[in-house]
């Protein structure tokens, strides 16, 4: 019993739905400019598109903070136009994944606001609630993802609640059957109206143990972090087995789990299919490897051997992976991990190649397929990101100066993924005649959708060089990964074997010449497949000249 065909077939392209197109010019991207992209996304290669979340929310985290999880907010569009994005959707064979978002809710949620007045009504359970420590302070030093303590004081009840991030994001209390019978009736009503699957936001968190101690200070931080005696908790498979009975295995679909904080074999058990939980989970294990003093934004740059370790781990003790660099969470993949300057595009191309043909499935971020960057600020209240802020103003009570505070928190924010998509060289480049909810990358006039169409050599046109491989070739679906010169500093390299079959995938991460053997073991070169320098490919049976930032695809006899 293995993954259904359709789902490893699966290539999914994230849209970051306020940032990707504006459709009635008020600055905010939306439904309606979603679907008017469909045949740009389709043409890229992708298959599935997963939507972040369009529900309505007051906006504290982007939509990470639902008010209702049955209505659409109000600045995406209308139910009617959502019905609409799935026909055509569905009518171009694009299938549609909603963010599913069950760890907390808003707390202007109808919930909290009940269960926050008292005790004793129908929702005071729904939350997770603790006494104070006898001294009145929070019942523990759990800290919030986002920065401070993860406990809110409420008068009414002399109670703290739960906020694993934001304070105005309380935690759910799942042990509580009424609220997961809440949840899934509210997944029954997406799915009954053709949703094709969920991608489930940090569902490793959603079952908490009923004491919590005390935990462990790293980082210099004043609170413990948010995962510490959460992370897979005690209930979790109970509970994602309850849920798969009772609503994922009545309706054909896709599911992805946020986790977290999560071990191979942890990971495992919430994808082996005997087990019956979910189809594919997302690790962060490869996310962690530029983290240091400071965590995440520290200021410390990344090694090949560290990302590769981390990256090959997964791929052979998981039989599949979700193959991702970037997501709405993460810089910008060609800043982070390539050459955001001279070597942009060829630094893109390799990246793309280097995590697309692993095995598993393929998630591409939006503006990744044609080599958007980071962002460069000169001011912190340029910034939206609200983890930013707090990092920014705690490095400061460190004695860091400002110029290096900035420069910190500048190359992780989350912001550098949300500018808007850069699709021409007009104003606003495409995203929206007016003024943007957030200022488009200032690189937009060198950097766009439409530039990159009229080239044939563009970044964009080798993703559908690298998705079309993808699909038509076995080998980079069901293939073993076998990994090679495993201790090279520069080089990433791996085969993809199937039935005897071997395709051989090289990856240069350095900005000067390297030289590449191919073991006497593994085979001679027969066929050069896929290559991000069109002309000049340098290789004979056993050796690869690679320039800067080369990539290749070799079959091998």
């Amino acid at each position: 019993m293995s993954l259904k065909d359709w789902k490893k077939k699966t290539i999914v392209y994230e849209v970051y739905i306020q940032s990707f197109k504006d459709s009635n010019n008020d600055g905010i991207g939306d439904i309606n400019g979603l679907e008017s992209k469909l045949d740009y996304i389709k043409e890229l290669g992708a298959n599935s598109i997963w939507i972040t979340p369009i529900f309505k929310s007051p906006l504290v985290d982007n939509g990470y903070d639902i008010e209702d999880y049955e209505s659409i907010n109000s600045i995406y569009g209308t139910m009617s136009d959502f019905e609409k994005l799935l026909i055509s959707a569905h009518k171009k064979n694009l299938k549609i994944i909603l963010d599913l978002v069950v760890n907390h809710t808003s707390d202007k949620h109808k919930w909290f606001l009940e269960s926050k007045k008292s005790k004793n009504n129908q929702y005071s359970d729904y939350y997770i609630w603790r006494d104070p420590k006898p001294d009145g302070t929070e019942p523990s030093n759990l800290g919030s993802a986002f920065g401070g303590s993860a406990w809110t004081y409420v008068a009414e009840r002399k109670q703290y609640y739960l906020h694993l991030f934001s304070e105005q994001q309380p935690d759910l209390n799942w042990n509580n059957v009424k609220v997961r019978q809440s949840i899934y009736h509210m997944m029954k009503f997406w799915l009954d109206k053709g949703v094709d699957g969920f991608r489930m936001d940090s569902i490793s968190l959603i079952s908490k143990p009923e004491k919590f101690d005390n935990v462990p200070l790293e980082n210099h931080q004043r609170y413990g972090a948010y995962y510490y005696n959460i992370s897979n908790g005690p209930h979790i498979h109970e509970y994602l087995q309850e849920m798969n009975s009772e609503v994922l295995s009545k309706y054909n679909i896709i599911t992805i789990g946020e986790t977290p904080h999560t071990t191979p074999e942890e990971a495992k058990k919430y994808v082996d299919p005997y087990r019956n939980e979910l189809d594919m989970v997302f690790q962060f294990e490869h996310m962690h490897v530029d983290y240091g003093k400071f965590g995440r934004y520290s200021d410390v740059m990344y090694k090949l051997n560290d990302l590769r370790c981390a990256m090959n781990k997964w791929q052979e003790k998981l039989s599949w992976n979700t193959n991702y660099l970037g997501n709405h969470d993460q810089p910008r993949i060609v800043s982070r991990f390539g050459n955001d300057d001279k070597y942009r595009i060829k630094s893109a191309k390799v990246l793309a190649m280097m995590y697309i043909l692993q095995k598993g499935t393929p998630f591409i971020f939006e503006g990744e397929e044609i080599g958007m960057t980071n962002l460069h600020i000169t001011n912190i209240n340029e910034l939206k990101d609200i983890e930013a802020h707090y990092n920014y103003n705690f490095f400061i009570d460190k004695q860091i100066s400002p110029e290096k505070a900035l420069e910190m928190v500048n190359r992780k924010t989350r912001d550098n993924a949300r500018t808007p998509m850069q699709w021409n060289f007009d104003r606003n480049s495409g995203f929206s005649d007016v003024k943007p909810w957030f200022d488009v990358n200032s690189n937009y006039k060198s950097i766009n959708v439409k530039k990159d169409l009229q080239s044939s050599d563009s970044i964009y046109r080798f993703y559908q060089k690298l998705l079309q491989l993808r699909k038509e070739d076995s080998i980079m679906i069901d293939g073993e990964f076998r990994p090679l010169y495993i201790n090279d500093s520069e080089i990433y390299a791996f085969i993809r074997e199937l039935s005897g079959h071997k395709k051989l995938i090289v990856c240069s991460l350095c900005a000067y010449n390297k030289k590449f053997e191919v073991p006497k073991n593994v085979g001679n070169i027969s066929k050069v497949i896929l290559s991000n320098y069109e002309k000049d490919i340098n290789i004979n049976d056993r050796t690869i000249y690679l320039k800067p930032y080369e990539g290749v695809v070799v079959s091998l006899d």
